[in-house]
């Protein structure tokens, strides 16, 4: 009979006590997936950027409000920083499966002034209210201004934008034209995952019902559903 192995004892992590690049490990290695925001912008002189970030997220619909997570460089800000803090305008398209080759040649380390979108063969279409245009083969497309910037970090930026357009391609929509819903198979996301090169799709998924707290109670103890549900009428 062998012994059965113990499982190796949990472990805390004083945030405080380690070096940046141990905290970004176990932070990005952990909070995933990720979704990616393939941001453009624009500098003062009108010259296009290109650059995916996976610090991002949806934060509000009424204002409808995204927010980015920036890095700094080891020796200066990254474009997309230095464009937002200078124009307050940004893109945020998202990247579907077949656009990922792309999305990661414009992480490339260019030097500023590069036009990342043009070395990746991406064509573009004008914004209709911003000057950074959007990536025409990118399925969606929120035309950004920044509403609130704050520092987290020596040079880490965290912008909040409020969404004035939302550009869909056609066959993503389904349904009740006056109130579309996305065909989410059709929309083919990849998010990232561990480390600078996993990335997952987002058909594999699941559902589950919300619980509704009626439901949990005793006959005895909830109102008959034919009167709830009048009174929700």
């Amino acid at each position: 009979m062998t012994d059965t192995p113990l499982n190796p004892p949990d472990r805390h992590f004083d945030m405080a006590a380690l070096a940046g690049d141990e905290r970004y490990r176990l932070l990005a290695s952990s909070i995933m997936p990720r979704p990616i925001a393939w941001v453009v912008t624009c500098d003062a002189m009108g010259r296009v950027n290109a650059a995916p970030y996976s610090f991002f997220n949806m934060f509000g619909a009424d204002h409808p409000v995204v927010a980015l997570g920036l890095l700094p460089r080891p020796d200066r800000p990254k474009d997309t920083a230095a464009n937002i803090i200078a124009t307050g305008e940004f893109v945020v398209n998202l990247v579907p499966y077949a656009l990922a080759e792309a999305m990661n040649q414009t992480c490339i380390d260019a030097p500023p002034g590069t036009d990342e979108l043009d070395l990746a063969g991406l064509a573009t279409r004008p914004s209709l209210a911003i000057r950074p245009p959007r990536i025409t083969a990118s399925p969606v497309a929120f035309e950004c201004v920044q509403r609130h910037r704050l520092e987290t970090g020596p040079g880490q930026l965290l912008i909040v934008g409020e969404v004035l357009h939302a550009h869909f391609a056609g066959h993503l929509l389904t349904g009740d034209p006056t109130r579309p819903r996305i065909d989410a198979d059709a929309l083919d996301l990849v998010g990232r995952m561990h480390g600078p090169t996993a990335y997952t799709r987002t058909r594999d998924q699941f559902d589950l019902s919300r619980p509704i707290w009626q439901d949990s109670l005793p006959p005895e103890q909830g109102e008959p559903k034919e009167k709830l549900e009048n009174d929700n009428g």
